[in-house]
């Protein structure tokens, strides 16, 4: 009995961890991004709120609180205040298999830096991104509001899409460590990073992810030059910031996984196993705010096109050219 209560409030803590974690770390990606952004266009970011604007974040999250939450009328009121949520809450439940470190001891206790490692982690992850989906069309078809529905069924059309491309850049990696385990592909990586291993399939992950999380060359849902806002149009408040966050806790989710698929996990020289693995998964959102500050948004046909037409294609030749390698190695 004793075991099972410790176990239970191990697990309730390292929930709590994760939790802080990603919310802190998706309010300031928020900054880092306006920061790097003001750079990278001769400009300052924002610098008035705390030393160096470390405060802004704080800021932000109060003016949201305050904001009145408008609700337009022709809406189907249950679903328009359930998709902010959708979206944000696949994303986190995601991190529940995502290993963070290698198994410790404390106090006799040996501790797991997973919440959950299931044996099936990799189909678990590809269930919770499917699922985000539902949040965007929802939120656009249900607003009543002709831009948010075009909005809500491009981020649909689009996240499906690049979905299978994405899945299919992921089957050589599972190929090579012969599990579906997120803990077991780190182990297998311990000599040398599948990035290095698989450079076609992680070209293919880092395109498929951009289009997934609906970032600049491919925020299409959400184009303001032709949508206004997209799909959140017509949401204000604490609910606009919940897709507001949502699209931040997704690019520390991409980094998280892009880390344990194919940088080696926390594997890494001299520092602590943990740092390395923060250094991995914020590399990732550098490079996506690097991509929005340096590149023009696609059209809608050009977008598809290359999912469809180049993407699929390729990762389904990459797939059967490891088998090969693999076959013969045997």
């Amino acid at each position: 009995m004793l075991d099972i209560l410790v176990g239970i409030l191990v697990m309730l803590v390292k929930m709590a961890l994760v939790l802080a974690v990603v919310f802190g770390l998706a309010a300031y990606m928020i900054l880092l991004e306006r920061k790097l952004l003001g750079r990278m266009q001769v400009r300052y970011g924002p610098n008035r709120v705390g030393l160096f604007g470390l405060l802004q974040p704080i800021a932000d999250g109060l003016k949201m609180l305050l904001k009145e939450d408008i609700i337009p009328d022709g809406v189907d009121r249950r679903i328009f205040l359930v998709a902010p949520a959708i979206v944000a809450g696949t994303a986190l439940f995601a991190f529940a298999v995502v290993p963070f470190g290698p198994d410790f001891t404390a106090f006799g206790v040996t501790v797991r830096q997973v919440i959950a490692d299931a044996n099936v982690g990799v189909l678990i992850v590809f269930g919770l991104s499917s699922l985000a989906v539902y949040g965007v069309a929802l939120g656009g078809w249900t607003s009543d509001n002709k831009y948010s529905l075009l909005g809500g069924l491009r981020g649909a059309a689009q996240m499906i899409s690049y979905e299978l491309a994405l899945a299919l850049s992921l089957v050589p990696v599972v190929m090579l460590s012969r599990s579906l385990s997120l803990s077991d592909i780190v182990a297998a990586q311990a000599r040398l990073p599948f990035a290095l291993v698989q450079p076609v399939a992680f070209a293919i992950f880092i395109v498929s992810s951009l289009a997934e999380t609906n970032r600049i060359p491919f925020d299409l849902p959400e184009a303001e030059n032709e949508l206004q806002a997209g799909y959140h149009t017509e949401y204000s408040g604490m609910r606009f910031a919940l897709f507001f966050v949502g699209e931040y806790v997704n690019m520390i989710l991409l980094g998280s996984i892009t880390a344990v698929f194919f940088l080696g996990g926390w594997h890494g020289p001299f520092l602590p196993p943990i740092v390395w693995f923060l250094i991995k998964v914020l590399a990732v959102p550098v490079f996506l705010i690097w991509t929005r500050a340096s590149l023009p948004r696609l059209r809608y046909d050009q977008l598809m096109a290359v999912g469809w037409k180049f993407l699929v294609p390729l990762g389904l030749v990459n797939i059967l050219v490891t088998g090969a390698i693999l076959a013969a190695g045997m």
